[in-house]
């Protein structure tokens, strides 16, 4: 083989290796002194053999709930005895946002005749869209109480939420559905939601959106305290958890 082709093979085994967590093989070829860049801390990087080592098995746990590990594109270029490859990732849950790819930058030397890793840089991109796709959402659900239109305000809300309503505690879709009925149904009047100027803070596939949310109904007007935390799935952000209420007087 090309060293091309010997450095393409090392990193599809490595990615083999990653994902069924063979510990053995994923350290093989690998220098002592490696140094990694991961996507946790240490900021300054992961240094030595040993180190590296003690960063996989709480990712091989991770990797047994369902997730993947699983290369999509490589490129590799090599010199007589030093080379570098770039390549993306699938790594992640079934249901996490499938454009978000996994970068992965490695060195390699050749050392003895044998291509070696000595270093490995894994990063996700860093992703300002949250905010302005979680206030699209907040948007949408007060167009659609406007419209009382029930089957879309249910659309961006897991079957399994958790919602701390004003009233009492919902979990599941369902009784969050008739929750937001009766209040549809409360008003002969179309009702007024607006949430002014939330405040979103997001990592990876989890946001949190906190909010004072403005209810006009009948003529009168309401506020409440809100907290919401959304996933990223296939189909967009959704809601997981949503906490309401009034403060005590």
């Amino acid at each position: 083989m090309t060293d091309e082709q010997e450095i393409r093979a090392l990193i599809e085994n490595w990615v083999d290796a990653v994902h069924t967590g063979d510990l053995d093989t994923v350290l093989a070829d690998h220098a002592p002194d490696i140094v990694m860049f991961d996507v946790p801390p240490p900021y300054d990087g992961v240094r030595g053999l040993e180190a590296y080592r003690e960063t996989w098995p709480g990712f091989f746990e991770w990797q047994k709930s369902g997730a993947s590990f699983a290369l999509e594109s490589l490129e590799v270029t090599a010199g007589a005895d030093v080379a570098f490859a770039f390549g993306l990732l699938r790594c992640g849950m079934p249901d996490d946002n499938p454009e978000l790819r996994l970068r992965l930058t490695i060195g390699l030397q050749k050392v003895s005749g044998r291509w070696t890793v000595t270093h490995e840089h894994h990063s996700f991109p860093h992703d300002d869209a949250p905010a302005s796709e979680i206030v699209a959402v907040l948007d949408r659900w007060s167009a659609d109480t406007a419209t009382g239109d029930l089957d879309a305000l249910m659309e961006p809300i897991v079957d399994d939420v958790v919602s701390y309503e004003i009233d009492g505690n919902y979990t599941g879709k369902s009784a969050v559905r008739e929750v937001c009925a009766s209040g549809l149904a409360s008003s002969p009047d179309p009702i007024s939601f607006t949430i002014p100027d939330p405040t979103i803070e997001s990592a990876g596939n989890l946001a949190v959106a906190w909010s004072i949310d403005h209810i006009t109904a009948e003529n009168t007007e309401t506020t409440s305290r809100a907290t919401r935390v959304f996933r990223r799935t296939n189909s967009g952000w959704q809601l997981i958890h949503q906490h309401l209420s009034y403060p005590a007087t």
